[in-house]
């Protein structure tokens, strides 16, 4: 009989994971995949552009049900797993069903943090994780006018511009006094915000949100400075909380997240987890390219062949957001060992910076011209000597290359 691998969790990172698995050892193990949605497999990145009209959610379907089926996957989609056993080695879902496994992947991903105000159980509130949300939001565009986004990060930038070419009236609210103030510094964040008032978006910095108010639903939104934004619907893109609840009940290490090792293994050797709900040497993760590494590596450990170690690289980051360029890599805070190189051009609306450790990249923001981003991001991942292009490097490739030869 062969071994029983099941899944908790149908998203990116499982699936990622079982489809690298099925490259490496097809056949190996009976799978069985739990999914909390009623669906199939779908791309979560691509939330914003369906939002935006721009693609259907046909579209950004990633495995359909004959995928599950020529593979020989069990897809127990809309049934959620709510108890491991791991004593007796079993997952029971909320229908009462319970499988056995021999390993078992958590992949639960994360859930929005909806901030802790009165009124954040309104009818109209919403998370941005899913195509229900997508769902929920396009429906109050159809009937309401007015939208508050709380969170002015990637999540949130994409879900106010969604909503704005919807047709709705946006208003951000971001607590810091920058916008992506994660990936952008303080000059590409002043130009983004010109860039967003520009298109409509109304944008309010440094406001920390105090209640939501409404009878029977969302109708408007009160700020600590006794401001007030009128909303038909509230959307919490104020970052994300690892999915745990069903890994600590099971008594796994969980600490932000749960705990694993370089092989994606939890403090268990039966369990593995990846993903959003994966804590790897102190750090969390929501980028995509991470979460694609710990699938390879996790899977070849499944598979038997394990002499993969996932090692955390340097990420890159770009906004969903259509006619706005900006790329973001590596480290660009900086410290005091580093320099800036920076190139500004205001009539062309373009931005540079390059953070320089020695004669190395560790960081690159760029905003309007966005083209070599992934040049230096390469650079900076083979942490490569850029000693001789140093005069050079901020106006790309080209003029580097074309001096080197």
């Amino acid at each position: 009989m062969k071994p029983s691998l099941v899944v908790v969790g149908n998203g990116m990172a499982g699936m990622r994971t079982v489809e690298e698995l099925l490259a490496l050892a097809p056949g190996l193990y009976d799978i069985t995949v739990f999914g909390a949605e009623p669906r199939v497999n779908y791309n979560r990145i691509m939330l914003s552009p369906v939002l935006a009209g721009e693609k259907t959610a046909e579209e950004i379907v990633l495995h359909p049900r004959s995928w599950y089926e020529e593979h020989g996957i069990t897809l127990h989609a809309g049934d959620p797993v709510v108890a491991i056993d791991r004593k007796r080695r079993i997952v029971r879902a909320q229908s009462g069903r319970e499988v056995a496994y021999d390993r078992l992947l958590l992949a639960t991903g994360s859930q929005p943090f909806i901030v802790p105000v009165p009124g954040a159980d309104l009818p109209g509130v919403v998370g941005f994780r899913d195509l229900d949300d997508v769902d929920t939001m396009l429906q109050a565009a159809r009937e309401g006018r007015h939208a508050v986004v709380i969170g002015g990060g990637l999540l949130g930038l994409e879900a106010a511009n969604g909503l704005l070419r919807r047709g709705m009236d946006v208003t951000v609210v971001h607590l810091t006094g920058s916008l992506l103030n994660q990936q952008l510094d303080v000059d590409a964040s002043l130009l983004l915000k010109g860039a967003l008032e520009g298109r409509g978006l109304r944008i309010r910095l440094g406001a920390e949100t105090e209640a939501i108010l409404g009878d029977g639903k969302v109708q408007k939104v009160r700020f600590k400075d006794g401001a007030e934004a009128p909303a038909d619907l509230v959307v919490m893109a104020a970052g994300v909380r690892p999915n745990v609840v069903l890994a600590r009940a099971a008594g796994l290490h969980v600490e932000r997240a749960i705990v694993v090792d370089d092989t994606l293994q939890s403090y268990d050797p039966r369990v593995y987890a990846v993903g959003e709900c994966v804590q790897h040497r102190k750090a969390t993760f929501g980028l995509v390219a991470p979460i694609w590494d710990q699938a390879r590596v996790c899977a070849a450990h499944l598979a038997g062949l394990g002499h993969r170690r996932y090692v955390q690289q340097a990420t890159a980051t770009k906004l969903k957001v259509t006619g706005i360029d900006l790329y973001s890599a590596g480290d660009i805070v900086g410290g005091p060992a580093t320099q800036d190189l920076v190139l500004r051009d205001r009539r062309a609306g373009v931005y540079k910076r390059l953070v320089l450790e020695g004669n190395r990249i560790t960081g690159a923001v760029l905003y309007g011209d966005v083209a070599d981003g992934p040049w230096y991001f390469d650079l900076i991942q083979r942490g490569a000597d850029v000693s001789a292009l140093r005069d050079r490097l901020l106006f790309g490739p080209a003029l580097c290359e074309a001096q080197a030869a």
